[in-house]
């Protein structure tokens, strides 16, 4: 129920490689075994910080990837979602990124993050629409074929 959660403010990337590609994370929830999805790397904003620098720390802390060139904010929304039983209301800010590096490395992750990321995967739009996986945001490669195709909108759109 939206709402009913304690309130989140996340920064998250849509980072494209050479390829156009965009890259995941699979991750998991340990009150749901068994259940995995894939979703942007990014994460909650400390104290004081803002959505870009969040963004750029989360990207290192759950890649390893820093030598990424961050462009603009290019979408928006809320979700609502349970983690280890807890509500959540997350307001989330996307960055459109790209970068050269495809060479994922969860070692920067803190031991509690790094045990739920259990992989990473570099995706073709193609291969997002065949389905078959759980990829959070939806609708993602409808988004992503956009942004390739007409670049970045002029204000953030609402996913």
């Amino acid at each position: 129920m939206a709402g009913s959660g304690r309130r989140r403010r996340a920064a998250r990337v849509l980072l494209l490689d050479e390829q156009d590609r965009l890259l995941l994370l699979r991750g998991f929830d340990p009150a749901e075994p068994g259940v995995t999805w894939w979703l942007t790397p990014g994460g909650g904003l400390e104290p004081g910080e803002d959505v870009r620098a969040a963004a750029l720390r989360e990207l290192a802390e759950e890649t390893g990837l820093r030598n990424v060139e961050l462009g603009p904010l290019v979408a928006y929304g809320t979700v609502s979602f349970s983690f280890r039983g807890e509500r959540f209301e997350q307001e989330q800010w996307f960055h459109l990124a790209r970068t050269r590096e495809t060479t994922v490395d969860f070692t920067g992750a803190g031991a509690e993050e790094h045990a739920l990321l259990l992989a990473a995967r570099w995706w073709t739009i193609e291969e997002l629409r065949a389905g078959g996986e759980t990829v959070y945001p939806s609708g993602l490669a409808d988004f992503v074929e956009r942004l390739l195709a007409d670049g970045p909108p002029v204000t953030p759109v609402r996913l």
